[in-house]
């Protein structure tokens, strides 16, 4: 975040906030500015992305499902407002961390013996580690002793829109972004790799909110997608990993998704919507049950 940091104290702190006498390399300085820089970044990242999603790609039909709550876009928004600034608390102290020189974060391709291979491998090493860590930190959160307090909230929202993406308990989302601040205390990587990575993870995030069902049909077996996350918020058991299958597969919590198999919730909506112009107004249906015939799992 330093390169963060810099561009913002050159063209803006510098110049129009702090005083000349206060040094850029002031601790107390840096924090406050990497907190007003973390949140408004996170803000941006948040309604820009989110909000292309949901005109752009989220399917509004999601809407009309029975377990879609009164109000939930505002409310997921609502939330996700007033928990981003207390995760960026905790967050920025391992900002501060990196800015001073204790990570392992580093400048030019040239400082490591193989150079542009060593970059690429630091993106699939970032991608495979972080993805390994939050299947554990997001399933020890559905453990019984802190679901209810950290956990929950985010599985208010059954049939989730892109807007709950970032609708956390403080805590909760700071435990399930951590993996991506540990990994280069412990392993190089270039500055502007790791910039990417986060602004890429907070994409990725929205993404498997969005209720795109779609994935390319080589990658289904391994991409943990909308469809698999989906199908986490309405069964609670399956489906814990970010990116991939993997941990899913050895952890024994992996459940194909429902909308690959066409029984999915927009299948459902789509099936009573057809169900209820076939009767022509007549007794309309029953909301019995969900995924064709199986009852979403009581938390």
């Amino acid at each position: 975040m330093d390169l963060v940091l810099s561009i913002a104290d050159y063209y803006f702190f510098t110049p129009y906030v702090y005083p000349a006498t206060w040094p850029e390399d002031n601790i107390f300085r840096q924090a406050i500015t990497l907190l007003i820089v973390t949140n408004l970044g996170a803000y941006i990242l948040y309604f820009f992305f989110a909000t292309l999603s949901y005109y752009f790609v989220y399917d509004h039909l999601l809407m009309k499902h029975p377990q879609f709550l009164k109000n939930q876009v505002s409310r997921e928004i609502t939330h996700s407002v007033q928990s981003m600034p207390w995760m960026s608390i905790p967050t920025v102290s391992l900002f501060l961390l990196e800015v001073r020189g204790y990570s392992k974060l580093y400048d030019g391709i040239g400082e490591f013996p193989y150079g542009w291979f060593q970059l690429v491998a630091s993106v699939l090493s970032f991608l495979f580690f972080t993805d390994m860590l939050i299947y554990w930190i997001h399933r020890g959160l559905h453990h019984r002793l802190v679901y209810k307090r950290l956990h929950k909230p985010h599985h208010i929202w059954k049939i989730p829109t892109p807007f709950a993406s970032h609708a956390f308990h403080p805590l909760d989302g700071f435990l399930q972004s951590l993996p991506y601040h540990i990994y280069p205390f412990i392993f190089p990587l270039h500055k502007v790799v790791y910039l990417g990575l986060y602004i890429l993870v907070n994409i990725w995030t929205i993404s498997i909110h969005d209720g795109d069902f779609r994935v390319p049909q080589l990658l289904k077996p391994f991409i943990n997608g909308s469809a698999h996350h989906t199908d986490h918020h309405m069964l609670f058991d399956y489906n814990y990993g970010q990116y991939f299958t993997l941990w899913d597969r050895i952890g024994g919590s992996f459940r194909n998704p429902s909308s690959f198999e066409g029984n999915g919730p927009l299948n459902y909506v789509k099936k009573m919507a057809e169900e209820k112009h076939n009767s022509h107004g007549g007794s309309g249906y029953k909301n019995e049950k969900l995924f064709n015939g199986e009852c979403t799992k009581t938390e």
